[in-house]
């Protein structure tokens, strides 16, 4: 043993020696970075070793230390806002060096792609976020903070909390998911999923890129709906805490946004439907209500029900509190139900002001051998609307070590926690339509202390909104999710760089939800229900790249990349519903302890694979002509192996005419690039994993099988989803031209795309008609082609005025067209977005718009028997109803009249930034605006034109609706008292002529002008912090959609929905005014 000892010395003073000399050729530089306008030291600013990846960054003083290998005699010293300077530390361990504010941006680094490239070089239309500006959104969710941040990105958000947005990089792209790719440090998010930037923490971002055109082919077959790219905060200099938070409130809208009657209004709207429906008495022309009595004229009831009664006075019998009952397991229901005749505000029952904060502790650290970030986040939205809210608590953990010289290796982990029940659905019959719906004569509650609703006699059969809000309030839906990576680089060789990095994303939820019994509507149920259920979502991506960058001959510049890349989605849900259970207390319920009948139970998962080679080059002359290209060999398990795998590319190229020596002496132009690219990329977003399979499944009724013929059953199975081997790849063709340009002394910078988009073979549910058996699902395949035709223009403009005022202010715009290039099949078209009613909203067809909106176009009102004669033959045809547009010129208004009547698609959406700064305060704001699109207001269509009366109308009806002049004379005699009138006849039927079909009189234009937030701040000296230990102090103040411009008549302009409902207003959550003061410390 000792003698193995013994032999092992020499080597380890060989190694001891060895190190001694390495460590002694290395040496120590130390160093202060300032302004070299004014000497004050800069923060954050980063000093490099040329040659290596070894970096420092500076502290609160602008100093710095680093250890310099060596051989190594250059320092590269940067920051943001600042020239790059390099200085050579041949002889010296100390230095001072003064950085010029940099008058353009086109040294920036950005990443583009599992690479990063200075913006000068870029050669693809890449939209680069100000993240300062992105900040300043107040909003529990990353991608609201987005909107009018960067050209082509629409952003259709929500108000309720912790809703997810639409985004829309370059239009809409497919007829179903149009979701960008979104990389969050290196990790992918799963097919048309936005979670990953969802719940992101705003202080935790650093930095975020838009790729737009075709070089997001180097992500292939999850590139072409666009791709965003977020880098998070990297720990660095100096160790600081950094404490930021904001407490707000949030205004509702006031007054009566849906422009409701008054009870009393109701009650001679009612009235006069039956007066124009002729349902009066034929003697004496009086009406009977039940609700408002017999007469000429309507009389508002004291009580709306009671017991079996409707529209009884005070003082009946039937009004006895003795008999109220509202439990099923005492007996038959009795209420005693007020009238309240000033009108029940239904929307504010259920919309209140609200409170919001979030506070955010960080402590950042770095030297040139590792940095850190740790944060914590607790962010608490309570919705306006009653029992909605976010709450979310979020840490993170950035960390990289510097192992040696040439190796690096680190981890970005972010966890969560969130709490967010919210309203079930943005569709029709949600709390949001409903509150106007609801009749404004019921209460909010009855006279025993139950819920007011829909119980009496003409009072239509929607539910309480307000009664649907409290009893929601059990109600749960959380969720844990942890995003990551792990990654490790090693420089060898001089140019190269090898990277590996594993990470990924694993989503655990959890709900339950309660059902109780209701009593107070028209439409009840005796039964109460509890239901929950859990499941989880998971992917992970592991990407291997070796990176080759260098200069030859001092004019070529190449950059080379290749790699493979490994995916994987997973995911499995389980649930349960229960029903009568004999307690309504939420301590009671769960599934073990309800009724076996009537239960039902469900699972599922699903698990898809993907594996990827990819190559990307960039080559550069002389710095001014520029080549890119890309490549990529995607696989994907939810193809049949006739169309598994495909190929996608893109090449692009630049020319900085800027450079040439023609444009020395054009002093107004200090950069001037141009550029263009085309490309293949593909997507698989619309595709289930199992798509390529036909699934089997059982069940009692219907897969029984007499086997034997002797009677006899046995159980079976049926086909429940039926697969497609033949689908394949959507395919974007995507052509780009462009041009970048700093004007003006470098105070103007000024970026334009205009691009076509081709998308060939869109992935969309089989429309093709036929037997698919037992309510089976039919597969994904490819419907036809699409085109988008658009130009994306942005514009900043930064000045100091003077030494005590700095103004900067930037637009971006962009505008495209949309078109439906071919749908296969005889017909060209298939039709979304239907409801009981009114037939299918939404038509996709060859030549058109998708999402086009689809029915009657209304040509007038008949105001006299001349004028129906007149026209085209029309079912119901009368004075005072719809006259509709013969489309076919046939003489007859039927289905073959409908036509196209509205695009939800804006023309243009338009961001403004503008900042101003003196001494210092400094005051921001932010304006978005969507412009030439229309809406479909559907839940005017349910207030107004809904047959009996079985929801509240608008005040306007009453006075702007067709009178006719002699109810006397037979119905096709008649004309109007106000010929001019804007409204149809109110009558009590539905007819095809007034309100049975879909037309034009719904739709509305949704341009607006919203102001997103207004900011005032104040940064403390420093002088007068010191005493408090603190380096910085801020303090502000906050308005965050402060005002809306539009002619919209609903609540919100901002709708959104899938490609299928696109525009379809059925009553959305709407944003709130919010007033927040905040404050941010740094020590």
């Amino acid at each position: 043993m000792l003698k193995k000892l013994l032999s092992g010395i020499p080597a380890l003073v060989c190694c001891i020696l060895f190190s001694t000399q390495i460590f002694a050729q290395q040496k120590t530089v130390t160093g202060i970075i300032t302004n070299a306008k004014d000497n004050t030291p800069i923060v954050l600013a980063t000093v490099g070793v040329k040659g290596t990846k070894i970096a420092a960054v500076t502290g609160n003083n602008g100093e710095f230390s680093i250890t310099v290998p060596a051989g190594k005699n250059t320092l590269l010293i940067s920051s943001v806002g600042y020239d790059e300077d390099e200085i050579s530390i041949s002889g010296i361990s100390t230095v001072k060096v003064s950085l010029k504010e940099r008058q353009n941006s086109l040294n920036e680094v950005v990443v583009t792609g599992y690479t990063a490239q200075k913006r000068k070089e870029i050669t693809g239309a890449v939209s680069v976020v100000n993240v300062k500006d992105l900040k300043s959104i107040p909003s529990g969710t990353a991608e609201q903070m987005l909107q009018g941040q960067a050209a082509g990105v629409s952003i259709i958000g929500s108000g309720q909390p912790g809703e997810g947005s639409n985004v829309f990089i370059r239009g809409i792209t497919s007829f179903g998911n149009t979701a960008p790719l979104v990389i969050v440090d290196g990790v992918q998010s799963a097919p048309g999923d936005l979670s990953t930037l969802h719940d992101l923490s705003a202080n935790d971002i650093e930095s975020v890129q838009v790729l737009k055109d075709a070089q997001a082919a180097i992500y292939g077959a999850r590139g072409a709906s666009g791709v965003i790219i977020v880098t998070t905060r990297r720990g660095r200099g100096k160790a600081t805490i950094t404490y930021d938070g904001y407490y707000g409130t949030q205004r509702v809208q006031p007054g009566n946004p849906w422009h409701k009657a008054n009870p009393q209004q109701m009650a001679e709207l009612f009235f006069l439907a039956a007066k124009n429906s002729q349902q009066v008495d034929s003697a004496t022309g009086n009406v009977t209500s039940a609700q408002y009595g017999t007469g000429l004229s309507p009389v508002l009831p004291d009580y709306i029900k009671a017991g079996t009664l409707s529209g009884v006075s005070a003082g009946n019998p039937a009004v006895d509190l003795k008999k109220y009952n509202d439990n099923y397991a005492k007996g038959d229901i009795y209420l005693v139900v007020p009238a309240n005749k000033t009108g029940t505000d239904w929307y504010h029952a259920i919309f209140k002001p609200a409170p919001i904060q979030s506070h955010s502790v960080t402590a950042t650290g770095g030297n040139d051998k590792s940095a850190y970030l740790f944060s914590f986040n607790y962010f608490n939205q309570q919705g306006t609307m009653l029992n909605t809210y976010l709450k979310r608590y979020a840490a993170r953990i950035n960390t990289v070590f510097n192992v040696k010289n040439n190796v690096r290796v680190g981890e970005n982990l972010y966890v969560y926690f969130k709490d967010n029940p919210r309203i079930g659905n943005n569709g029709e019959g949600n709390e949001v339509n409903t509150t106007a719906w609801e009749q404004p004569i019921i209460p909010l509650v009855n006279a025993g202390g139950g819920f007011g609703g829909t119980a009496g006699s003409g009072l239509g059969n929607s539910s309480s909104p307000y009664a649907a809000r409290v009893r929601a309030k059990d109600n749960k839906g959380l969720d844990w999710q942890m995003q990551g990576n792990v990654f490790a680089e090693v420089d060898f060789l001089k140019h190269f760089t090898a990277k590996t990095l594993f990470g990924g994303n694993l989503d655990n939820y959890y709900y339950y939800y309660h059902n109780y019994r209701s009593y107070e509507n028209a439409e009840n149920s005796a039964s109460n229900s509890y239901g929950e259920g859990s499941g989880y979502n998971s992917n992970w991506n592991f990407t291997n790249t070796l990176s080759y960058n260098n200069i030859f001959a001092r004019n070529h510049s190449v950059k080379i990349l290749a790699g493979y890349e490994a995916l994987q989605y997973r995911g499995r849900n389980v649930g349960g519903n229960r029903i009568n259970y004999f307690s309504d207390d939420p301590n009671y319920l769960n599934l073990s302890t309800g009724a076996n009948t009537g239960q039902s139970n469900f699972s599922g998962g699903y698990t898809t694979h993907g594996t990827a080679l990819l190559a990307k080059v960039d080559y550069a002359f002389k710095d001014k002509y520029l080549l890119g290209l890309n490549g990529r060999r995607d696989g994907n398990s939810v193809f049949g192996p006739n169309s598994r795998y495909g190929n996608f590319w893109s090449v692009s190229a630049g020319w900085i005419v800027s450079e040439e020596n023609f444009m020395k002496n054009v002093t107004f132009v200090s950069n001037l690039k141009f550029r263009g690219s085309y490309g293949i990329l593909g997507s698989i977003s619309n595709v289930p994993g199992g798509n390529a399979f036909t699934a089997y499944t059982s069940g009692g009724g219907s897969s029984y099988y007499d086997v034997n013929g002797g009677g006899s059953t046995s159980l079976g199975f049926y086909a429940g989803s039926y697969g497609n081997l033949n689908t394949s790849w959507e395919k974007n063709k995507i052509l780009d031209f462009g041009f970048d340009a700093t004007l003006v002394k470098n105070k103007l910078d000024v970026s334009f795309d205009w691009y076509k988009k081709k998308i060939e073979g869109l992935l969309f549910g089989d429309q093709a008609a036929g037997t698919a058996g037992l309510g089976a699902n039919l597969p994904k395949v490819n419907i036809g082609d699409m085109q988008n035709t658009g130009i994306d223009i942005s514009a900043t403009y930064h000045a100091k005025i003077n030494k005590d005022v700095n103004f900067s202010i930037g637009a971006n715009l962009g505008a495209y067209k949309n078109l439906i290039v071919s749908i296969p099949g005889a017909a060209g078209f298939f039709e979304t977005a239907g409801t009981h009613n009114t037939g299918q909203q939404v038509r996709n067809q060859t030549g058109h718009p998708v999402g086009s909106f689809y029915g009657y176009h209304i040509v007038g009102i008949y105001q006299d028997a001349a004028d129906v004669a007149k026209s085209p033959t029309e079912t119901d045809a009368a004075p005072g109803r719809f006259k509709y547009q013969d489309l076919n010129g046939d003489g007859k208004i039927d289905d073959k009249d409908r036509g196209f009547y509205g695009n939800p698609n804006p023309a243009y959406t338009l961001g403004i930034n503008l900042s101003i700064s003196y001494k210092r305060f400094d005051f921001s704001t932010t304006l978005y605006g969507s412009f030439g699109n229309d809406i479909l207001n559907y839940t005017r269509y349910f207030q107004d034109f809904w047959p009996q009366f079985q929801n509240s109308k608008s005040a306007a009806l009453l006075t702007n609706s067709w009178v006719p002049k002699d109810r006397s004379l037979p119905r096709g005699q008649w004309t109007a008292v106000n010929p001019g009138a804007s409204y149809p006849i109110v009558e009590n039927d539905s007819k095809f002529s007034t309100n049975g079909v879909l037309n034009d009189f719904y739709k509305e234009n949704g341009s607006y002008l919203r102001c997103k937030q207004m900011l005032i701040g104040y940064n403390f000296a420093p002088e007068v912090l010191k005493r408090a230990g603190i380096d910085r102090a801020r303090i502000y103040f906050q308005a965050a959609n402060l005002f809306t411009i539009t002619k919209y008549t609903g609540l919100d302009p901002e709708v959104g929905g899938s490609a299928a409902t696109f525009g379809v207003d059925y009553g959305n959550y709407p944003p709130s005014k919010t007033f927040n003061v905040g404050v941010s410390l740094t020590f």
